[in-house]
């Protein structure tokens, strides 16, 4: 299988907010996020593995700033590493302000998803290269977050997390 880039997944959805999908403060559900991110991120996966692929876990969600009625919401999802039949998605979440435009950061999320066969079966995914030093980053922390999540499993034996041991030591 020929190696990817993050960018190679890079999966953008734009949309507004509208009345049916608020609460009653008039901000946006944050059940209707869940859905619009891991929307993303299931396009993403398939761009990596160009295979079917399931969310296997969400990480990983911050929802740090309400998102008001008639905003403008960008959900950017791409992988963010690839192990053996798994990836790992990074999403951003952002918001523009609709008189400047500016961009500014409101949310984000860590979705896993593994590729399957047509018979639902894990199968293999091409390797990731990150290239960015963002990419860099968080190739590094992904691998660091698997192995706590197998740890916690009990899927893995806590001496053999090789890479949460070195920020402890």
């Amino acid at each position: 299988m020929t190696p990817k880039h993050p960018i190679d997944s890079l999966t953008i959805l734009t949309d507004l907010v509208l009345p049916s999908e608020t609460n009653p403060l008039n901000n946006l559900f944050g059940g209707e996020l869940l859905a619009r991110m891991d929307r993303a991120a299931s396009i993403a996966a398939r761009r990596h593995s160009r295979r079917i692929t399931v969310t296997a876990s969400v990480n990983h969600v911050a929802f740090n700033r309400s998102i008001p009625l008639g905003s403008v919401v960008t959900v950017e999802a791409k992988v963010s590493r690839a192990f053996k039949t798994s990836m790992e998605i990074f999403i951003d979440v952002w918001i523009e302000d609709r008189e400047s435009g500016t961009r500014s950061k409101a949310n984000e999320a860590i979705y896993t998803f593994v590729a399957v066969d047509e018979t639902g079966n894990p199968v293999a995914v091409p390797e990731l290269i990150p290239q960015t030093e963002e990419e860099k980053s968080r190739f590094d922390a992904a691998l660091r977050r698997r192995q706590l999540s197998l740890v916690l499993a009990g899927k893995m034996n806590p001496h053999e997390a090789t890479e949460l041991k070195a920020l402890f030591m």
